[in-house]
Protein backbone atom coordinates (compact mmCIF):
# COMPACT_ATOMS: atom_id res chain seq x y z
CA UNK A 1 0.00 0.00 0.00
CA UNK A 2 2.76 2.28 0.43
CA UNK A 3 3.33 2.38 -3.15
CA UNK A 4 -0.18 4.41 -3.07
CA UNK A 5 -0.40 5.60 0.14
CA UNK A 6 3.24 7.67 -0.10
CA UNK A 7 3.23 9.60 -3.35
CA UNK A 8 -0.44 10.46 -2.51
CA UNK A 9 -0.07 11.20 0.38
CA UNK A 10 2.51 14.04 -0.34
CA UNK A 11 0.08 15.02 -3.53
CA UNK A 12 -2.99 15.14 -1.52
CA UNK A 13 -0.56 17.65 1.54
CA UNK A 14 0.81 19.65 -1.62
CA UNK A 15 -2.74 20.56 -2.99
CA UNK A 16 -3.81 21.22 0.79
CA UNK A 17 -0.70 23.87 1.02
CA UNK A 18 -1.18 25.03 -2.06
CA UNK A 19 -5.26 26.16 -1.90
CA UNK A 20 -5.10 26.03 2.13
CA UNK A 21 -8.86 24.27 1.93
CA UNK A 22 -8.84 20.29 2.73
CA UNK A 23 -12.39 19.84 0.94
CA UNK A 24 -10.60 22.22 -2.20
CA UNK A 25 -7.62 20.33 -2.24
CA UNK A 26 -9.63 16.58 -1.91
CA UNK A 27 -11.57 17.82 -5.06
CA UNK A 28 -8.98 18.60 -7.38
CA UNK A 29 -7.18 15.30 -5.54
CA UNK A 30 -9.95 13.25 -7.25
CA UNK A 31 -9.45 15.18 -10.76
CA UNK A 32 -5.90 14.31 -11.04
CA UNK A 33 -6.45 10.90 -10.30
CA UNK A 34 -8.97 10.44 -12.82
CA UNK A 35 -6.66 12.21 -14.96
CA UNK A 36 -3.68 9.53 -13.98
CA UNK A 37 -6.15 6.79 -14.56
CA UNK A 38 -7.57 7.53 -18.00
CA UNK A 39 -5.12 5.15 -19.76
CA UNK A 40 -6.76 2.24 -17.61
CA UNK A 41 -10.16 3.36 -18.13
CA UNK A 42 -10.19 3.84 -21.66
CA UNK A 43 -8.35 0.13 -22.26
CA UNK A 44 -11.69 -0.77 -19.76
CA UNK A 45 -14.40 1.06 -22.38
CA UNK A 46 -12.81 0.15 -25.62
CA UNK A 47 -12.94 -3.66 -24.49
CA UNK A 48 -15.88 -3.56 -23.17
CA UNK A 49 -17.60 -1.62 -26.04
CA UNK A 50 -16.36 -4.10 -28.52
CA UNK A 51 -17.81 -6.98 -26.56
CA UNK A 52 -20.94 -5.37 -26.16
CA UNK A 53 -21.31 -4.72 -30.11
CA UNK A 54 -20.51 -8.81 -30.27
CA UNK A 55 -23.31 -9.46 -28.26
CA UNK A 56 -26.18 -10.46 -30.68
CA UNK A 57 -23.39 -12.27 -32.44
CA UNK A 58 -22.10 -14.57 -29.55
CA UNK A 59 -25.97 -15.47 -28.74
CA UNK A 60 -26.55 -16.21 -32.64
CA UNK A 61 -23.16 -18.97 -32.00
CA UNK A 62 -24.80 -20.33 -28.66
CA UNK A 63 -27.75 -20.85 -30.59
CA UNK A 64 -25.86 -22.85 -33.77
CA UNK A 65 -24.27 -24.61 -31.33
CA UNK A 66 -26.27 -25.05 -28.30
CA UNK A 67 -25.53 -29.25 -28.16
CA UNK A 68 -22.19 -28.93 -28.91
CA UNK A 69 -19.90 -26.75 -25.83
CA UNK A 70 -16.82 -27.43 -27.49
CA UNK A 71 -17.57 -25.85 -30.88
CA UNK A 72 -19.68 -23.44 -29.38
CA UNK A 73 -16.52 -22.21 -27.30
CA UNK A 74 -13.91 -21.93 -30.32
CA UNK A 75 -16.42 -20.56 -32.38
CA UNK A 76 -16.99 -17.66 -29.96
CA UNK A 77 -12.89 -17.47 -29.04
CA UNK A 78 -12.35 -17.15 -32.93
CA UNK A 79 -15.44 -14.63 -32.87
CA UNK A 80 -13.28 -12.56 -30.22
CA UNK A 81 -10.15 -12.99 -31.92
CA UNK A 82 -11.23 -11.99 -35.34
CA UNK A 83 -12.23 -8.66 -33.58
CA UNK A 84 -9.96 -8.16 -30.93
CA UNK A 85 -12.12 -8.32 -28.31
CA UNK A 86 -11.17 -9.22 -24.79
CA UNK A 87 -11.98 -12.46 -23.58
CA UNK A 88 -13.27 -13.36 -20.34
CA UNK A 89 -13.32 -10.53 -17.69
CA UNK A 90 -10.37 -8.48 -19.09
CA UNK A 91 -12.27 -5.39 -19.36
CA UNK A 92 -14.19 -5.70 -16.12
CA UNK A 93 -10.93 -6.28 -14.28
CA UNK A 94 -9.44 -2.80 -15.70
CA UNK A 95 -13.14 -1.40 -13.87
CA UNK A 96 -11.86 -2.31 -10.61
CA UNK A 97 -8.67 -0.62 -10.26
CA UNK A 98 -9.99 2.91 -8.80
CA UNK A 99 -12.20 0.77 -6.70
CA UNK A 100 -8.75 -0.54 -5.37
CA UNK A 101 -7.24 2.88 -4.95
CA UNK A 102 -10.07 3.85 -2.73
CA UNK A 103 -8.56 1.35 -0.25
CA UNK A 104 -5.00 3.21 0.36
CA UNK A 105 -7.00 6.42 -0.17
CA UNK A 106 -9.03 5.83 2.97
CA UNK A 107 -5.20 5.24 4.38
CA UNK A 108 -4.57 8.33 4.09
CA UNK A 109 -7.70 10.34 5.08
CA UNK A 110 -7.99 7.59 8.30
CA UNK A 111 -4.25 8.48 8.64
CA UNK A 112 -3.39 12.29 8.22
CA UNK A 113 -0.46 12.81 10.60
CA UNK A 114 1.47 9.88 9.15
CA UNK A 115 0.42 10.05 5.52
CA UNK A 116 0.69 14.13 5.08
CA UNK A 117 2.46 15.68 8.10
CA UNK A 118 4.86 13.00 7.55
CA UNK A 119 5.11 12.79 11.65
CA UNK A 120 7.46 9.46 13.12
CA UNK A 121 5.38 7.12 15.22
CA UNK A 122 6.72 7.88 18.15
CA UNK A 123 5.56 11.74 17.43
CA UNK A 124 2.43 9.96 17.09
CA UNK A 125 2.57 8.14 20.26
CA UNK A 126 3.56 11.27 22.34
CA UNK A 127 0.64 12.94 20.24
CA UNK A 128 -1.56 10.41 21.21
CA UNK A 129 -1.01 10.61 24.70
CA UNK A 130 -1.39 14.31 25.40
CA UNK A 131 -4.46 14.26 23.84
CA UNK A 132 -5.22 10.71 25.84
CA UNK A 133 -6.80 9.36 22.70
CA UNK A 134 -8.31 6.04 22.41
CA UNK A 135 -5.59 5.02 20.07
CA UNK A 136 -7.24 1.84 19.15
CA UNK A 137 -9.92 3.99 17.41
CA UNK A 138 -9.09 3.88 13.38
CA UNK A 139 -9.89 7.76 13.22
CA UNK A 140 -8.53 9.26 15.94
CA UNK A 141 -5.64 10.78 14.03
CA UNK A 142 -7.76 13.10 12.11
CA UNK A 143 -9.17 14.45 15.50
CA UNK A 144 -5.77 14.88 16.48
CA UNK A 145 -4.53 16.48 13.35
CA UNK A 146 -7.35 19.04 13.75
CA UNK A 147 -6.32 19.80 17.39
CA UNK A 148 -3.00 20.19 16.19
CA UNK A 149 -4.44 23.06 14.24
CA UNK A 150 -6.13 24.40 16.50
CA UNK A 151 -3.44 24.82 19.29
CA UNK A 152 0.09 23.96 17.99
CA UNK A 153 1.48 25.57 20.86
CA UNK A 154 0.45 22.64 22.76
CA UNK A 155 2.31 19.48 21.06
CA UNK A 156 5.77 21.81 20.03
CA UNK A 157 7.73 20.31 23.11
CA UNK A 158 7.54 16.63 21.37
CA UNK A 159 11.08 15.11 20.45
CA UNK A 160 11.84 15.10 17.19
CA UNK A 161 8.50 17.37 15.78
CA UNK A 162 8.49 18.99 12.70
CA UNK A 163 7.29 22.44 12.03
CA UNK A 164 5.28 20.80 9.03
CA UNK A 165 3.71 18.24 11.55
CA UNK A 166 2.63 21.42 13.93
CA UNK A 167 0.78 22.88 10.72
CA UNK A 168 -2.34 20.38 11.82
CA UNK A 169 -4.94 20.69 9.30
CA UNK A 170 -8.21 22.07 9.08
CA UNK A 171 -10.87 19.64 7.82
CA UNK A 172 -13.58 22.11 7.89
CA UNK A 173 -15.27 22.78 4.30
CA UNK A 174 -18.42 24.79 3.97
CA UNK A 175 -18.84 24.45 7.51
CA UNK A 176 -18.74 20.67 7.22
CA UNK A 177 -15.82 18.49 8.91
CA UNK A 178 -14.56 16.29 6.71
CA UNK A 179 -12.62 13.93 9.06
CA UNK A 180 -16.01 13.06 10.89
CA UNK A 181 -18.37 10.05 10.12
CA UNK A 182 -21.73 11.07 9.39
CA UNK A 183 -24.01 10.23 11.81
CA UNK A 184 -28.35 10.89 11.35
CA UNK A 185 -29.45 9.58 15.04
CA UNK A 186 -31.85 12.32 15.47
CA UNK A 187 -33.57 10.62 18.03
CA UNK A 188 -29.82 10.48 20.69
CA UNK A 189 -29.89 13.98 22.64
CA UNK A 190 -26.30 14.60 21.51
CA UNK A 191 -27.95 14.96 17.95
CA UNK A 192 -28.05 19.04 17.11
CA UNK A 193 -29.78 19.50 13.98
CA UNK A 194 -27.25 22.24 12.49
CA UNK A 195 -25.85 22.52 8.57
CA UNK A 196 -22.14 20.57 10.01
CA UNK A 197 -24.40 17.85 10.99
CA UNK A 198 -26.81 17.65 8.21
CA UNK A 199 -24.33 18.55 5.27
CA UNK A 200 -22.21 15.37 6.91
CA UNK A 201 -25.70 13.70 6.35
CA UNK A 202 -25.97 14.90 2.87
CA UNK A 203 -22.70 14.38 1.37
CA UNK A 204 -23.13 10.49 0.94
CA UNK A 205 -26.84 10.35 0.48
CA UNK A 206 -25.75 12.96 -2.96
CA UNK A 207 -22.92 10.45 -3.69
CA UNK A 208 -25.10 7.54 -3.81
CA UNK A 209 -27.89 9.03 -5.51
CA UNK A 210 -25.36 10.54 -8.95
CA UNK A 211 -24.10 6.71 -9.15
CA UNK A 212 -27.62 5.47 -9.94
CA UNK A 213 -27.97 8.49 -12.62
CA UNK A 214 -24.42 7.32 -13.90
CA UNK A 215 -25.23 3.89 -14.12
CA UNK A 216 -28.57 5.11 -15.96
CA UNK A 217 -26.51 7.10 -18.42
CA UNK A 218 -24.03 4.17 -18.94
CA UNK A 219 -26.89 1.58 -19.90
CA UNK A 220 -28.70 3.78 -22.11
CA UNK A 221 -25.43 4.78 -24.09
CA UNK A 222 -24.09 0.61 -24.14
CA UNK A 223 -27.94 -0.46 -25.27
CA UNK A 224 -27.08 1.74 -28.77
CA UNK A 225 -24.28 -0.05 -28.86
CA UNK A 226 -25.57 -3.54 -29.63
CA UNK A 227 -25.45 -4.39 -33.53
CA UNK A 228 -26.12 -7.96 -35.28
CA UNK A 229 -23.77 -9.05 -38.01
CA UNK A 230 -25.42 -6.96 -40.39
CA UNK A 231 -24.05 -3.63 -38.37
CA UNK A 232 -27.67 -2.73 -37.01
CA UNK A 233 -28.39 -1.49 -34.11
CA UNK A 234 -30.21 -4.80 -32.25
CA UNK A 235 -32.82 -3.40 -29.49
CA UNK A 236 -33.68 -7.09 -28.64
CA UNK A 237 -30.77 -7.79 -28.21
CA UNK A 238 -29.74 -5.19 -26.03
CA UNK A 239 -31.79 -5.63 -23.32
CA UNK A 240 -31.22 -9.64 -23.13
CA UNK A 241 -27.05 -8.84 -23.51
CA UNK A 242 -24.88 -9.66 -20.40
CA UNK A 243 -24.43 -5.98 -19.97
CA UNK A 244 -27.52 -4.87 -20.02
CA UNK A 245 -28.03 -7.72 -16.69
CA UNK A 246 -25.21 -6.35 -15.21
CA UNK A 247 -26.38 -2.83 -15.19
CA UNK A 248 -29.87 -3.41 -13.72
CA UNK A 249 -27.88 -5.34 -10.84
CA UNK A 250 -25.17 -2.56 -10.74
CA UNK A 251 -27.70 0.28 -10.87
CA UNK A 252 -28.60 -0.76 -7.59
CA UNK A 253 -25.90 -2.62 -5.99
CA UNK A 254 -23.05 0.18 -6.18
CA UNK A 255 -24.86 2.99 -4.44
CA UNK A 256 -25.92 0.61 -1.89
CA UNK A 257 -22.87 0.06 -1.25
CA UNK A 258 -21.38 3.76 -1.27
CA UNK A 259 -24.47 4.59 1.13
CA UNK A 260 -23.14 2.22 3.07
CA UNK A 261 -19.05 2.88 3.12
CA UNK A 262 -20.42 6.60 3.37
CA UNK A 263 -22.14 5.76 6.51
CA UNK A 264 -19.04 3.84 7.83
CA UNK A 265 -16.37 6.39 6.76
CA UNK A 266 -15.04 10.06 7.27
CA UNK A 267 -16.93 12.44 4.80
CA UNK A 268 -13.72 12.89 2.95
CA UNK A 269 -14.25 9.54 1.25
CA UNK A 270 -17.79 10.27 0.49
CA UNK A 271 -16.82 13.44 -1.14
CA UNK A 272 -13.50 11.97 -3.11
CA UNK A 273 -16.02 9.50 -4.61
CA UNK A 274 -18.80 11.94 -5.17
CA UNK A 275 -16.43 13.77 -7.44
CA UNK A 276 -14.61 10.54 -9.32
CA UNK A 277 -17.95 9.61 -10.51
CA UNK A 278 -18.90 12.68 -11.86
CA UNK A 279 -15.39 13.16 -13.66
CA UNK A 280 -15.39 9.43 -14.90
CA UNK A 281 -19.18 10.35 -16.28
CA UNK A 282 -17.33 13.27 -18.26
CA UNK A 283 -14.94 10.82 -19.45
CA UNK A 284 -17.09 8.29 -20.29
CA UNK A 285 -19.19 10.30 -22.31
CA UNK A 286 -16.14 11.65 -24.35
CA UNK A 287 -14.60 7.87 -24.84
CA UNK A 288 -17.89 6.79 -26.30
CA UNK A 289 -17.89 9.51 -28.57
CA UNK A 290 -14.15 8.57 -29.52
CA UNK A 291 -14.63 4.99 -29.69
CA UNK A 292 -18.59 4.82 -31.72
CA UNK A 293 -17.10 6.90 -34.26
CA UNK A 294 -14.34 3.90 -35.41
CA UNK A 295 -17.02 1.11 -34.19
CA UNK A 296 -19.98 3.07 -36.82
CA UNK A 297 -17.43 3.14 -39.44
CA UNK A 298 -16.70 -0.96 -38.98
CA UNK A 299 -20.88 -0.98 -38.89
CA UNK A 300 -20.91 0.93 -41.76
CA UNK A 301 -18.39 -1.58 -43.94
CA UNK A 302 -20.28 -4.12 -42.53
CA UNK A 303 -23.37 -3.06 -43.60
CA UNK A 304 -21.90 -2.90 -46.97
CA UNK A 305 -21.18 -5.69 -47.36
CA UNK A 306 -23.99 -7.87 -46.21
CA UNK A 307 -25.55 -5.48 -49.26
CA UNK A 308 -23.55 -6.82 -51.62
CA UNK A 309 -24.13 -10.57 -50.42
CA UNK A 310 -27.49 -10.15 -51.05
CA UNK A 311 -27.49 -8.52 -54.07
CA UNK A 312 -25.03 -11.09 -55.22
CA UNK A 313 -27.66 -13.76 -54.12
CA UNK A 314 -30.53 -12.31 -55.27
CA UNK A 315 -28.57 -11.95 -58.43
CA UNK A 316 -28.10 -15.77 -58.50
CA UNK A 317 -31.41 -16.45 -57.78
CA UNK A 318 -32.71 -14.56 -60.83
CA UNK A 319 -30.83 -15.98 -63.07
CA UNK A 320 -31.58 -19.60 -61.86
CA UNK A 321 -35.29 -18.52 -62.01
CA UNK A 322 -34.98 -17.21 -65.46
CA UNK A 323 -33.13 -20.41 -66.19
CA UNK A 324 -35.77 -22.86 -64.94
CA UNK A 325 -38.37 -20.82 -66.41
CA UNK A 326 -36.81 -20.77 -70.15
CA UNK A 327 -35.98 -24.51 -69.92
CA UNK A 328 -37.96 -26.47 -67.44
CA UNK A 329 -37.23 -29.59 -68.83
CA UNK A 330 -33.48 -29.03 -67.46
CA UNK A 331 -31.79 -29.78 -70.76
CA UNK A 332 -28.86 -27.58 -70.75
CA UNK A 333 -26.14 -27.04 -73.37
CA UNK A 334 -22.58 -27.98 -73.68
CA UNK A 335 -21.17 -24.67 -72.56
CA UNK A 336 -17.45 -24.24 -71.34
CA UNK A 337 -16.46 -23.74 -67.71
CA UNK A 338 -14.68 -20.79 -68.33
CA UNK A 339 -17.31 -19.21 -70.02
CA UNK A 340 -19.89 -20.15 -67.12
CA UNK A 341 -17.10 -18.51 -64.66
CA UNK A 342 -16.45 -15.45 -66.41
CA UNK A 343 -20.55 -14.95 -67.04
CA UNK A 344 -20.93 -15.60 -62.90
CA UNK A 345 -18.42 -13.03 -62.27
CA UNK A 346 -19.86 -11.12 -64.60
CA UNK A 347 -23.23 -10.86 -62.81
CA UNK A 348 -21.23 -10.72 -59.37
CA UNK A 349 -19.60 -7.77 -60.56
CA UNK A 350 -22.71 -6.09 -61.80
CA UNK A 351 -24.64 -6.79 -58.47
CA UNK A 352 -21.92 -5.31 -56.25
CA UNK A 353 -22.11 -2.31 -58.21
CA UNK A 354 -26.24 -2.19 -57.70
CA UNK A 355 -25.50 -2.77 -54.17
CA UNK A 356 -23.14 -0.49 -53.51
CA UNK A 357 -25.21 2.26 -55.80
CA UNK A 358 -28.51 1.42 -53.39
CA UNK A 359 -25.71 2.10 -49.97
CA UNK A 360 -24.47 5.29 -51.50
CA UNK A 361 -28.03 6.30 -52.43
CA UNK A 362 -29.10 5.80 -48.53
CA UNK A 363 -25.84 7.63 -47.13
CA UNK A 364 -26.40 10.37 -49.63
CA UNK A 365 -23.11 9.46 -51.33
CA UNK A 366 -22.96 10.81 -54.71
CA UNK A 367 -21.36 8.48 -56.96
CA UNK A 368 -18.69 9.73 -59.53
CA UNK A 369 -19.25 9.04 -63.29
CA UNK A 370 -17.15 6.35 -64.72
CA UNK A 371 -16.58 6.23 -68.40
CA UNK A 372 -17.19 2.90 -69.91
CA UNK A 373 -14.38 1.33 -71.64
CA UNK A 374 -14.93 -0.09 -74.87
CA UNK A 375 -12.75 -3.15 -76.79
CA UNK A 376 -10.34 -2.62 -79.07
CA UNK A 377 -12.12 -5.14 -81.51
CA UNK A 378 -15.77 -3.56 -80.47
CA UNK A 379 -16.32 -7.78 -79.39
CA UNK A 380 -16.43 -7.95 -75.63
CA UNK A 381 -15.89 -11.64 -75.82
CA UNK A 382 -12.62 -11.09 -77.49
CA UNK A 383 -11.11 -7.14 -76.79
CA UNK A 384 -7.98 -7.67 -77.69
CA UNK A 385 -7.58 -9.55 -81.14
CA UNK A 386 -7.72 -6.45 -82.97
CA UNK A 387 -3.85 -5.76 -83.73
CA UNK A 388 -2.35 -3.67 -86.77
CA UNK A 389 -3.47 -5.48 -89.62
CA UNK A 390 -6.83 -6.11 -88.51
CA UNK A 391 -9.19 -6.87 -91.19
CA UNK A 392 -12.60 -7.10 -90.36
CA UNK A 393 -13.30 -9.00 -93.95
CA UNK A 394 -9.99 -11.59 -94.00
CA UNK A 395 -11.57 -15.02 -94.00
CA UNK A 396 -14.62 -13.88 -96.09
CA UNK A 397 -15.11 -16.50 -98.97
CA UNK A 398 -14.54 -13.15 -101.81
CA UNK A 399 -15.25 -15.99 -104.65
CA UNK A 400 -18.99 -16.62 -103.27
CA UNK A 401 -19.19 -12.34 -103.00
Amino acid sequence: MEIITVPFGWLLNFLYQLTNNYGLSLILFAILVQIVLLPITAKSKKSMMKMTRLQPRLNAIKEKYANDEKKQQEAMQQLQKEEGATMGCGGCLWSLVPLLILIPLYTIIREPLSNMLGASDQVIAEIGKILDANMSDGYWQISAAQAIYEDPGRFADIPGITAKTLEGINFDFLGIQMGNVPEFAFWDSSWVWNWAHIGAVLVPLISAGSQILQTQISRKVNDSLVTNEKGIQDKEAAEKSQSAQTSKVMMWMMPLMSLWIGFSVPVALSLYWFVGGVIRTVEDTILTKKYRKIYDAEDAERLKKAMELEAIEAEKERIRAEKRAANPDGITDNTSKKKLQKKQQQAEEAAKAAAKKEYDAKKGIVAEEVEEKTTLSGIADRPYCKGRAYDPNRYNNTEEE
